[in-house]
């Protein structure tokens, strides 16, 4: 094999000289950006619940100290009594946040899309509930040791987690009153009006949510059974399209009137 030398890479977005970093790709050799990928990830954060308010500079900051990683479909982030090791903000993709009852019953007490936060951001030594991929997701990750000391560096950043924590035990409060007080067709309809935009993945003219039916029934506490019969009715209405391990939305305003109904 030859020598290989490399004079000069320049970054694209400062122009600056860069030592790069390579990658074999095939036969040929790819060269990363670090600088161009901070870049990226910045111009996504910035649109997200644990970045707002927060200036460009300390945004960097936070960033810069995450490394981006990519998990499978139905892959665990972590695990229910395991070490809380690690902060997740998802980029891309959906996961569900479970927890096991006594009978070894699954139980989901969340879904999560783009820009949400999952992971044990506070001094808990064991994550109390599973996080586990439902299609390909990417995450910016933090050590919590590391995320901690951010959270103590940075108080906007606090403020904001602080937020995040108060809105999903709202979220959870909704849901715990649906179970209680509204009939399944109801709870279905609403929670997939909720899925629609937390997790939902644009298809064209129709929107796709990948959950299951049996992730469904978890979610507004019912049975496979109701939530089948449910699905079949609006299919032949042309709400939507139940499939294996998704739900196609093809009429979102008609499931909206389904959920508003008394």
């Amino acid at each position: 094999m030859g020598r290989l030398e490399v004079t000069e890479i320049k970054c694209r977005t400062t122009g600056r000289l860069e030592r790069p970093q390579i990658r074999p790709a095939g036969d040929r050799l790819t060269f990363i950006d670090k600088r161009d990928d901070l870049a990226r990830r910045m111009a996504y954060i910035q649109h997200t619940e644990m970045f707002s308010s927060i200036s460009a500079n300390d945004s960097s900051a936070i960033v810069a100290s995450a490394r981006e990683r990519n998990f499978g479909r139905r892959q665990t982030l972590f695990l229910e009594g395991g070490p809380a090791r690690h902060v997740f903000l998802v980029l891309s993709g959906s996961l569900k946040v479970s927890q096991l009852g006594t009978n070894g019953q699954e139980v989901i007490l969340r879904l999560n899309g783009p820009g949400d936060v999952v992971g044990a951001t506070g001094t808990a030594a064991e994550n109390y509930c599973e996080a586990r991929t439902l299609q390909p997701t990417s995450a910016l990750v933090w050590e919590t040791r590391d995320f901690q000391a951010l959270l103590e560096r940075f108080p906007i950043l606090r403020g904001n987690m602080t937020g995040v924590l108060e809105r999903q035990l709202n979220e959870l409060e909704i849901r715990f009153r649906e179970v209680a007080t509204q009939k399944v067709a109801l709870r279905l309809s609403s929670q997939l009006a909720r899925l629609a935009t937390q997790v939902g993945k644009q298809v064209e003219e129709q929107v796709e949510i990948a959950v299951s039916q049996r992730e469904l029934a978890q979610l507004i506490g019912t049975t496979l059974f109701t939530v089948s019969r449910l699905l079949s009715q609006w299919e032949a209405q042309g709400i939507l399209s139940a499939r294996r391990e998704a739900i196609l939305l093809r009429n979102l305003p008609g499931l909206l009137d389904l959920s508003m109904e008394e």
